[in-house]
């Protein structure tokens, strides 16, 4: 096991600090599934830094507030050249003829949060709340890949960095909230922030966050003599640290940076809003010391806002992955922080109306971190504007589209459009769903430019003749293509589901399905009161799915998977069984050995199931340390409590 965590970890700093993987998914999936086994076996032997303490726990009740080990502050700003100088000039004139240089760090647009390390190990997460106190967040930051659970350093110490969520992430996101049919997330920073504060640590997993360190402390104080040096100290101890910063011996080469990446900011992987300057020499720092709200050590040079005014030329419209289509404004092209921009999302027919936006107006366009820039008012009205009207046929494969009641989105339900053929290919591919390593998005382009994949069907007729004719395929990566495909014919009906691109039917949803109905045949067939009889599907899922069967090109598109040998039946567990069936069990609070994910675990093979409420149906509680309202509330009911031993005692029994 220890070996295990050793190499788990290993391959975690490879690809989520350093982004340089040295094994496949896969691979490191088989050594995950091997450590979650045997801890499951010897749950003794689980250690706070195990990768499997990753996955998320029990939903919380709250955050608790926990104070700041010195304020957190906030940063002046400037806002030109002038205003930088300005900053300059004052530093320079309190520091006399004293040589000085400056630390300058992209501002990345995410949620500060401040991690506590003690012996060698995570201990709690705050955000920045007030600066002074914030939230403990600790289960939920524990679920952040690229933050160390473990660092070889024994002594207490923190680190201060941001939270922040990837351009690459933040799509993803999107896509399967569309796919779900819930509200799209305005920006990264905002779903960073989001994800980090709910309640429920495994959807916090679910986000791909990421963390970046730029403050290392000590009693609240800096560690080193240098902030450049505590960088460079983070980055030995396993922190991701970002790459792209720079020494700038006087505020020519700080401008110089600053204007670097004003017109680079759209290339890099994430958002950034600025630039941040500090004063490299801590005892410098300390001299020049603080006004009442910020450091006169440091400022943050944020660029201009990415708005600007232009015409709407004409409305197309977009058919995306899961059949949506989105309304597009063509622009006249307009500069918008140096980059040229000729198209902005309209997100759909209800947002067209609500801004009231007609071909020809004049419009105010924002770029904020969208995949691209979004129309965000009316500048002034065309007198002769035309009004738009969504088309009643799919603009490039002619089916007629379907809106359901209660959803925004118009779709087109044919699964083979071209237009969604690319997204879903790659959706099908993906880690998760049928898990076809070496799919990726270059691949998927050229199989279908080159029409060898008209269907995710088609990936199961590939040969090694097929690959080897393509760009950067050789004969390895060929069989080893084909071997992923093979090994895909066996992944369990579930994963298909969610594969195959139905609204709203996303992992979970495609679980419950395999689970309550056990056979796609069936599910292909049912009638919608039927599908309401299964957990969670209501009404708006099922009509999706009864739409989604009702085409016959995703019928005969299910007929050729059934023939390519995928699994289209699903094991249906029965009731479960043993000493705690029928019973539902709450945990609450702490215990002095049991992780709550094992306890829970335990509960589940015995037969009961875990809430996380306490009400009248509720069987037991186990109260641990720190246990609060949900004790209270079963006092108050009058329901059994009991403690870690006696649970175990009982567990032993069965």
């Amino acid at each position: 096991m220890a070996d295990l965590r050793t190499q788990l970890q290993y391959h975690e700093h490879r690809y989520y600090v350093l982004d340089s993987p040295e094994v496949s998914d896969a691979q490191y999936d088989a050594l995950m599934r091997e450590l979650v086994a045997l801890e499951a076996t010897h749950p003794e032997l689980r250690t706070p830094d195990s990768p499997t303490a990753r996955v998320g726990g029990a939903p919380r009740e709250g955050f608790a507030k926990l104070a700041h080990s010195s304020p957190m502050l906030s940063l002046d700003n400037a806002l030109n050249e002038g205003e930088l100088r300005d900053f300059d000039r004052r530093v320079r004139e309190f520091l006399g003829d004293e040589p000085y240089r400056y630390v300058a760090e992209l501002k990345l647009d995410g949620l500060s949060m401040a991690a506590h390390y003690a012996g060698g190990f995570l201990e709690s997460a705050i955000t920045r709340g007030d600066g002074s106190v914030g939230e403990e967040v600790t289960a939920n930051a524990r679920t952040i890949r690229s933050l160390p659970l473990r660092v070889e350093r024994e002594n207490r110490f923190e680190t201060r960095g941001e939270v922040i969520m990837t351009r690459h992430a933040f799509e993803r996101l999107n896509e399967q909230r569309e796919q779900d049919g819930l509200p799209v997330y305005a920006n990264p920073r905002n779903s960073a922030a989001g994800s980090l504060r709910v309640l429920d640590p495994t959807l916090t997993a679910a986000r791909q966050l990421d963390y970046m360190a730029y403050f290392y402390l000590v009693d609240g104080q800096p560690a080193m003599d240098s902030h450049w040096k505590s960088l460079d100290a983070l980055s030995a101890l396993g922190f991701k640290v970002n790459g792209e910063r720079r020494i700038c011996k006087d505020v020519e080469e700080l401008i110089a940076f600053c204007n670097g990446f004003e017109t680079r900011r759209e290339s890099l992987p994430y958002e950034i809003d600025g630039v941040v300057a500090k004063i490299d020499s801590i005892d410098q720092q300390r001299r020049l010391g603080y006004t009442a709200r910020a450091p006169r050590w440091a400022i943050a040079y944020k660029y201009a806002a990415r708005e600007a005014d232009t015409v709407v030329e004409d409305i197309l419209v977009q058919v995306g992955r899961t059949g949506a289509l989105t309304p597009v404004a063509v622009l006249r092209p307009v500069s918008i922080s140096g980059v040229m921009v000729a198209r902005a999302t309209l997100h759909n027919e209800e947002e067209i109306a609500r801004l009231g936006i007609k071909i020809g107006d004049t419009v105010r366009v924002e770029r904020s971190g969208d995949v691209i820039p979004k129309v965000t008012s009316v500048v002034t009205s065309a007198p002769d504007g035309k009004a738009f009207a969504m088309p009643v046929e799919c603009p490039v494969c002619a089916s007629v589209l379907v809106k359901i009641e209660g959803e925004v989105a118009v779709r087109c339900l044919n699964v083979n459009c071209p237009a969604r053929l690319k997204q879903s290919v790659e959706h099908f591919a993906s880690r998760g769903v049928m898990d076809i390593d070496g799919m990726g998005e270059a691949l998927v382009e050229q199989l279908v430019d080159k029409g060898l994949v008209k269907n995710v069907a088609d990936l199961y007729d590939l040969t090694r003749e097929k690959l080897e004719g393509l760009e950067r395929m050789g004969a390895k990566s060929a069989t080893r293509i084909l071997e992923n495909l093979d090994a895909s014919r066996r992944r369990p009906l579930p994963r298909l589901i969610n594969g195959l691109g139905i609204s709203f039917v996303g992992e979970r949803t495609a679980q419950i399905l395999a689970d309550t109905f056990g056979d796609l045949d069936a599910i292909a067939t049912m009638a919608e009161e039927r599908l309401q009889s299964a957990e969670e599907i209501g009404p708006k899922v099922s009509a999706a799915i009864r739409l989604y069967f009702s085409d016959p090109r995703n019928l005969e598109l299910i007929e050729r998977l059934r023939a390519a040998g995928l699994r289209f039946t699903h094991e249906i567990k029965g009731k479960p069984m043993g000493p705690f069936a029928g019973q539902t069990w709450v945990l609450t609070g702490t215990m002095p050995t049991l992780k709550r994910e094992d306890a829970k675990a335990m509960i589940e093979e015995a037969g009961g199931k875990v809430s996380g409420s306490v009400s009248k149906k509720t069987s037991v509680v186990v109260a641990g340390d720190e246990a609060g309202s949900k004790l209270d509330k079963a006092r108050e009911l009058g329901v059994e409590i009991i403690d870690e031993a006696e649970l175990l005692r009982r567990l032993e029994k069965q």
